[in-house]
């Protein structure tokens, strides 16, 4: 099913009733639905459309494939042969023009386009020949999507033959954590969020749950089997894009861990030079499994350069895989299934604090700000750390110099005053000492994030001291009504 795709569809949808031809580039990684989008969005449009993916087949029989779907969608109700193919490239981009200067618009789909670069490399500079002096002229919607991100975002820069083009490219991204709702209505809060601290918002994943089974169930059905998609994906994933794969894995296997800057994470991965760490992040960066995040307090104008930079793993079921999976190989080909799942037990609700949790908690902050319920205009959210402090959640308005500090705390019980005592009268102060002049004249609020709810004692605090308090339930029902 389409799940919370709507963003994405009336960006598709205008372009689509634009007055000319577009060419748009549409991208992301694998698992997150491209196809299911573009096949839903052209076959609900009422527009006639042709889809077409690429693969690693020679050249010459991707032309006839290419053929074969541009005779038949301009012969709707004729019959293929199956031998007719054109000369080249050029003549089937030419023909396919003809074929769409009719009167209704056409949507023409070119799935997995790197695929079909890498078989021919000219193909970029064909298409960019054909597009000047025929396809802008009809009436298509042409839309080139991939999943090897880096190499779709090349046919977009400035030295390709496409520059100027294009439009897009539109970022097909995991889904927000509302969609869980629609996969598991079943599900509490708290069931939803540890669901989507393992599998994040990638819809193969999602669907392949059920939230007629415990989350523990779920997890022996799918994690466990040597053959399922939870215990190939991952390997599959960067496989397909590099070649160095094992370097890769212990990479990933080091962030996941707890490594942070490239030295440790280097170190760690039992990489020779740091540099070595550096070229892998960069590449890991360019797929989109791997962030690099910055403290929110550095300045604007130091962000390129600074020093403070982390790397964390951008895929929550990566994370979960590295985390609990990988590590416990040997133990799940001896099927040793209930160790596996008492070592998950005993440390999944620390995991979820510190990663999933926290992220949902900054993503709260973001949504209340486009609804204007914040006390400040926010114009990045993250989290703060620097050699004194570290904060779970920050928000920066460097213009008016207005500042949000929040702590997120995943733990069964509710907190007391002392926890939002340490974030207002200790760890604020070293936050604003990081900035320039010492935070003098800075406004800063506070927000306090926990599972289990507030004592009394840390309620009245709140109330004293104007800290937002926000429990797990207000958190879910915002979250699921957000835009």
């Amino acid at each position: 099913m389409l799940v919370d795709r709507e963003r994405e569809l009336d960006e598709l949808n205008g372009l689509l009733h634009g007055p000319s031809a577009r060419l748009l580039a549409v991208t992301g990684r694998r698992r997150l639905g491209k196809t299911t989008l573009l096949v839903h969005w052209a076959r609900n449009s009422g527009h006639p459309y042709l889809y077409w993916v690429g693969s690693h087949f020679p050249s010459d029989r991707l032309l006839a494939q290419f053929s074969a779907k541009v005779w038949q969608h301009g012969n709707p109700d004729a019959r293929h042969s199956g031998r007719f193919t054109y000369e080249n490239w050029a003549e089937a981009f030419e023909a396919l023009a003809d074929v769409c200067r009719r009167e209704k618009r056409h949507i023409v789909v070119l799935d997995e386009f790197p695929y079909a670069v890498q078989s021919e490399p000219a193909l970029p500079s064909v298409l960019q020949n054909a597009w000047d002096h025929h396809l802008k002229f009809s009436n298509i919607c042409l839309v080139l999507c991939g999943s090897q991100v880096g190499m779709m975002e090349r046919l977009l820069g400035p030295d390709a033959p496409l520059y100027g083009r294009m439009v897009g490219p539109l970022r097909v991204r995991p889904l927000p954590y509302r969609a869980t709702a629609d996969f598991f209505p079943a599900y509490n809060a708290e069931q939803r969020v540890a669901v989507f601290a393992i599998l994040g918002g990638v819809p193969a994943y999602l669907e392949l749950f059920s939230d007629e089974l415990s989350l523990q169930a779920n997890l022996r059905r799918h994690l466990f089997q040597e053959t399922g998609l939870f215990r190939t994906d991952p390997d599959y994933l960067i496989g397909e894009q590099v070649r160095d794969l094992g370097n890769y894995q212990a990479v990933l296997s080091a962030i996941a861990a707890g490594a942070r800057q490239p030295t440790d994470i280097a170190v760690q991965a039992g990489l020779t030079y740091r540099s070595s760490a550096d070229a892998y992040l960069a590449r890991l960066v360019e797929m989109d499994y791997v962030r690099r995040e910055l403290p929110v307090t550095i300045r604007p104008d130091q962000r390129a350069s600074s020093r403070m930079s982390r790397y964390v793993l951008a895929d929550n079921y990566l994370r979960f895989y590295f985390r609990f999976v990988r590590p416990h190989l040997d133990l799940l080909a001896q099927r040793l299934y209930d160790v596996v799942e008492r070592r998950i037990a005993e440390q999944l609700r620390a995991f979820i604090g510190m990663t999933t949790f926290e992220e949902l908690c900054q993503e709260w902050i973001l949504s209340q700000a486009r609804s204007g319920r914040l006390p400040l205009a926010v114009e990045q959210v993250g989290a703060h750390w620097s050699r004194g402090v570290q904060v779970d959640i920050a928000a920066i308005n460097w213009r008016d110099k207005h500042l949000l500090l929040g702590e997120a705390k995943w733990q069964t019980v509710q907190l007391g005053r002392r926890h939002l005592r340490e974030l207002v009268d200790e760890k604020t102060p070293r936050v604003l000492a990081t900035l320039p002049d010492e935070g003098k004249g800075w406004d800063v609020h506070h927000a306090f994030f926990a599972r289990a709810g507030f004592t009394e004692a840390a309620q009245a605090f709140a109330r004293e001291q104007e800290v937002q308090l926000v429990d797990l339930n207000r958190l879910d029902a915002d979250l699921l009504a957000g835009s």
